[in-house]
């Protein structure tokens, strides 16, 4: 008979202890550990482990291992199939994680039903049948090869997989899954680890790809253990504002692809459309004569796009000054106002600073800092920048305007889009024949010299 036993479990890192810590000696986070009730096997059911198939656990050697190219599949969408890798690998467990409402469901099911001759099984525990379908009469999508299901118990969710014999699996979302093995509440730490690892060996064994679905806590993080990420083959984050339109898709970790990829699409009425060109969206609107406003050439995975720099300065109503910035690091606008303040003489204690970037975007590009340090100073003088002026660079904490990389796409993309001029760090050229681009090339050191080709 099966004994009961109480442990506790770091929800951060998934260590446990057989008593509750303050702090967690695995990962050094305070009041992570939560209970858990597990139930013991006995040690007449509990299998041995020398009586595993000797074969299969073999070792063999590196050079008598065959590789094959992995099979992917299509997945119709080709900011989607970017972020994967070029399509989804067969017998994979892929996770997408993000906030509530953001649309993750909404992805996953219109990507679904645009696929053709693809068996599907979508498994959902937090919609019945009827939801699902206004949602995708909403989506005007319809595949006959789509099946539902409103389950949460992983038991019955195999033996109906066995039964449908899916090419594709959703199960949306992992926290609402349990299995009876473990004697413990869904979306306990238990449960998410024990049914991921249920489910990502019946993907292996059967090579039917995964899809999963989680929700993330405060923090940001993905909820359920760390373990859980180590355990999938790929881990998607679904971000974005709901105040906005524009929903980035990026991948933390890809074990068959790169994690620089991000996908970028537009939330319309009838889903989510795909967005090719993000730059021509991102700089629709005409600030001429505006102060505070910096068009920089950042690059987000291999693609290039402009993206708008929109600062505020104004005297300080309060004694500490206000220091705000969306979609840019707070930390590194910080350090910028010292270089600001410290190189070039620009007095901005007694300010109040805010920094946005338009479109709801977050940019990790420290190529962006000369856009950033620009528009600030624009703001802070009342000067607009020229038009038609592009800028792209990292800042060092000396003032001095460090190289980027890929520079080519990024004097391409303004070149494109019509812009006359780009700003680009000194010496950034090497390898590239500039004599046949229509745009004006200028290098610049430091802040000094980039300042005063800006503003005379």
């Amino acid at each position: 008979m099966a004994k009961t036993k109480t442990v506790y479990v770091c929800s951060n890192c998934g260590a446990d202890s057989p008593k509750w810590v303050g702090k967690c000696p695995s990962c050094g986070q305070w009041n992570t550990y939560v209970e858990e009730v597990i139930a013991k096997e006995s040690s007449a059911s509990r299998s041995i482990p020398g009586l595993v198939d000797r074969e299969k656990a073999r070792p063999v050697l590196l050079r008598d291992i065959t590789s094959t190219e992995e099979q992917r599949i299509d997945m119709g969408d080709g900011e989607l199939n970017r972020v994967l890798g070029d399509g989804l690998v067969k017998g994979s467990l892929v996770l997408i994680g993000g906030e509530p409402g953001i649309g993750k469901s909404t992805l996953v099911l219109q990507t679904v039903l645009g696929l053709k001759n693809l068996k599907t099984l979508y498994v959902s525990g937090e919609e019945s049948g009827q939801q699902l379908k206004l949602r995708a009469d909403r989506l005007k999508h319809d595949n006959p090869d789509c099946y539902i299901l409103s389950e949460t118990n992983l038991e019955q969710i195999f033996v109906q997989a066995k039964n449908v014999e899916p090419d594709l699996l959703i199960v949306d979302s992992i926290q609402t899954v349990y299995t009876e093995m473990v004697e413990s509440s869904p979306g306990s730490i238990t449960q998410i680890r024990e049914c991921s690892v249920a489910i990502l060996k019946y993907a292996k064994e059967n090579g039917v790809p995964v899809l999963l679905i989680g929700h993330i806590n405060k923090e940001g993080s993905i909820a359920g253990p760390k373990v859980l990420e180590h355990i999938v083959d790929t881990v998607l984050q679904f971000e974005g504002d709901q105040h906005y339109m524009y929903r980035i898709l990026r991948s933390i970790k890809n074990r068959f692809g790169s994690t620089a990829e991000l996908g970028i699409y537009e939330m319309r009425q009838n889903g989510l459309r795909e967005v090719s060109n993000p730059s021509e969206l991102l700089l629709t609107q005409n600030h001429e004569g505006l102060s505070g406003v910096a068009i920089s050439a950042a690059i987000e995975g291999v693609r290039p796009f402009l993206i708008e720099t929109q600062s505020l300065v104004s005297s300080a109503i309060y004694p500490t000054p206000q220091r705000s910035a969306t979609g840019f690091d707070l930390r590194r606008m910080n350090m910028l106002l010292a270089v600001l303040e410290k190189r070039a003489g620009f007095k901005l204690i007694q300010k109040d600073v805010f920094l946005n970037i338009a479109g709801g975007l977050r940019v990790n590009d420290t190529a962006i800092d000369l856009a950033v340090i620009s528009a600030i100073l624009s703001s802070s003088l009342d000067i607009s920048l020229e038009q038609g002026v592009c800028l792209t660079g990292e800042v060092g904490l000396s003032g001095e305007i460090r190289p980027v990389n890929r520079i080519e796409q990024r004097i391409l993309e303004a070149e494109k889009l019509g812009f006359t001029r780009i700003l680009i760090p000194h010496n950034n050229l090497k390898g590239f024949d500039s004599s046949k681009c229509k745009i004006q090339i200028v290098q610049v050191k430091k802040v000094e010299e980039a300042f005063r080709q800006l503003f005379g």
